[in-house]
């Protein structure tokens, strides 16, 4: 398609910051509010499709809070906690799974286990989860694709057997570095000696689909250290590779840290780090591409050669409607609402949410979310899209909505051309962004996002 600039092409458009933020879910949960009519589950999914919807289980517990972690978890589970919370869990598989009837086929086409640290869990209590998705929701495991998070202190040889033998068909292991330093300066207690051991003992378990995730721009982390953790991990022949650009977010551990800095000294040192992030992201990317990977998106890398039957959705896709979300930090996504339960970053919310959770029997409505329109629902099919390193098949949105980006869109589609993110040699028909536009994909996704939306997440108490 052909988008027409906005400006003559004299001058450029003013500078943005290319870690604004990290898109993998619109809207943003915190633009999701208490539900007023607290709609219930069954009315809800009606008149949804059932016939490939995706599961996601959540387990709020890890071992250690990482610095740069703002994922809805808690360190440890006294008391039997994991226990009640697998009970409440069950609970609410039960509900969920009378709310989506019974006159229709329900049928599930990918499942993933996340956190949380789902491997927190012991061997027997991974077996109860997998038996809450297979017996309480219908989730055949062992027939679709299902992705388990994990860690290095937790990906036990009991722990994996077990997903092994459930039909576990890809672990992702949170590794960020393998320079010691490096994980200490992220708050990120590991030594590279245990992270070989688990890698070790995943690939043991013959799971078919192996990711690490790396992160660049720790402090300290230079080109040459950036290389060596790339290296360390490509020794391992992943087939997926996600590299994440660090960010520092409220009330994280690394944010406590540098709370008390200037103000004006903060602006250039953000401005370094920018610079920074975006030279080791280009290595990273340069890197893997010569090393046999694809680029999928701008974080994302997956191996030529990896078994594609194996795999479940492209990075966005547990994103997608059709979503079904188990556990308090679970969403779903139905087409007209995206739904939850309360969010947290504070470890004492986080605490009470999750107590508030295990002590729940009633779970058969919407308690907390927000409704998606038709243009909710357009930005959000645009943005999914274009974040992929394929594009967007402006054929594919025409036939969902009856119009054509470039129209919808034609502000946001312009400033994208004039800053050259977007890819003036793709086909005609296809919307892709450039190298440049891939590699600004947490500028360009947020400037996706509506005014109902920026303005309900710039309301939202952290707490």
């Amino acid at each position: 398609m052909t988008i027409t600039t906005g400006t003559t092409g004299t001058t450029a458009p003013p500078a943005v910051r290319p870690y604004e933020s990290y898109v993998y879910a619109y809207p943003h949960k915190t633009a999701y509010r208490p539900l007023a009519d607290r709609p219930a589950l069954r009315s809800l999914w009606a008149a949804e499709p059932k016939d490939a919807l995706s599961l996601y289980l959540h387990i709020p517990f890890c071992e250690v809070r990482c610095g740069f972690c703002n994922l809805f978890t808690r360190i440890g589970a006294p008391e039997e906690l994991t226990t009640r919370y697998l009970d409440a869990l069950d609970r609410q598989a039960l509900a969920v799974r009378e709310a989506l009837g019974g006159v229709e086929p329900v049928r599930f086409a990918a499942a993933a286990f996340g956190g949380g640290t789902p491997t927190f869990l012991t061997a027997g209590e991974l077996e109860r989860l997998c038996d809450i998705a297979e017996k309480r929701m219908g989730a055949d495991l062992s027939a679709v694709p299902l992705s388990v998070e994990t860690s290095p202190s937790t990906a036990t040889a009991d722990r994996l057997a077990v997903l092994a033998g459930r039909g576990t068909t890809r672990v992702s292991i949170g590794v960020q570095s393998f320079v010691d330093e490096e994980a200490r300066a992220a708050v990120r207690p590991q030594r590279r000696a245990d992270v070989e051991a688990a890698l070790g003992r995943i690939r043991d378990a013959r799971i078919p689909v192996l990711n690490i995730d790396l992160i660049y721009g720790i402090d300290g982390q230079t080109e040459r250290s950036w290389l060596a953790s790339l290296d360390a991990a490509l020794a391992w022949r992943p087939e997926e590779l996600y590299l994440y650009p660090l960010y520092v977010r409220p009330l994280t551990g690394l944010h406590r840290l540098g709370a008390a800095a200037d103000a004006g000294a903060q602006a250039l040192e953000d401005a370094a780090w920018d610079d920074q992030r975006l030279l080791l992201y280009a290595v990273g990317r340069d890197h893997l591409l010569a090393h046999g990977y694809e680029q999928v998106s701008m974080r994302m890398f997956r191996r030529t050669d990896a078994p594609r039957e194996q795999e479940g959705p492209e990075d966005y896709a547990c994103q997608t409607d059709g979503m079904i979300g188990l556990g308090c930090g679970a969403r779903s996504y139905t087409s007209a609402l995206h739904y939850s339960f309360d969010y947290a970053v504070d470890m004492r919310e986080i605490r009470s949410i999750i107590d508030r959770f295990t002590a729940t029997e009633d779970f058969s409505r919407a308690e907390v979310g927000r409704y998606v329109d038709v243009d909710e629902a357009r930005r959000r099919h645009l943005l999914q899209s274009l974040l992929q390193a394929a594009g967007l098949p402006v054929a594919e949105y025409r036939a969902r909505f009856g119009t054509d980006p470039g129209a919808d869109f034609p502000a946001e589609l312009a400033e994208f051309a004039d800053r050259g993110w977007l890819d003036a040699s793709a086909p005609d028909g296809l919307l892709r962004l450039s190298p440049s536009g891939l590699a600004h994909s947490d500028a360009l996704g947020p400037a996706l996002f509506s005014p109902g939306v920026r303005a309900a997440m710039a309301a939202y108490e952290r707490k």
